[in-house]
């Protein structure tokens, strides 16, 4: 009876469940905990912290493509004293950062997660551009950005970067 309505409240009420789960650990009553749901949750909540740093790099990626490709290609002196400074200001890293100092088993996923989310990226920061960009010759298109990211998450989430700056890699 009990393990039924533990599973029902997981499947119904999630955060009730879960309190639940914690008020059980806290009164050491283990042979009463939704064992199963509860690596379930784990996992789950494992894959959301990847998840989340996916969602940030993303961001990232996003105002990079378009600092790049203003700075890159635009080359227009315009862009340069009345555009660059708003995209600078984007740029930021510090979610990513504090994300990182707060799960740091995802380390050895970081360019994986970036190689993940840069066609997303990519895909955004064109449509992103091309808003502004009324001749149809001048829009971009999915070969405007290289296939796959090219910077690395070191660089990516260096506060001192920004792309122009060092050698892309390869």
């Amino acid at each position: 009876q009990w393990r039924y309505f533990m599973e029902n409240l997981y499947k119904t009420d999630y955060t009730q469940w879960l309190s639940q789960q914690r008020e059980l650990l806290t009164q050491r009553q283990f042979h009463k905990l939704d064992i199963e749901n509860l690596l379930e949750a784990m996992g789950l909540r494992m894959g959301d912290m990847a998840n989340e740093l996916g969602s940030h790099l993303k961001i990232l990626l996003i105002h990079l493509l378009n600092y790049d490709y203003q700075k890159r290609i635009l080359k227009d002196p315009w862009v340069e004293d009345k555009v660059l400074h708003i995209w600078l200001s984007s740029i930021n890293r510090v979610e990513i950062e504090h994300h990182i100092d707060k799960n740091p088993s995802l380390i050895p996923r970081t360019e994986e997660v970036l190689a993940e989310v840069y066609p997303k990226a990519k895909k955004e920061a064109i449509k992103e551009l091309n808003r502004y960009i009324k001749i149809e010759s001048k829009r971009l298109n999915k070969k405007s950005f290289p296939d796959e990211c090219p910077w690395t998450y070191d660089q990516v989430t260096d506060s001192d970067w920004l792309p122009g700056d060092r050698v892309m890699k390869k």
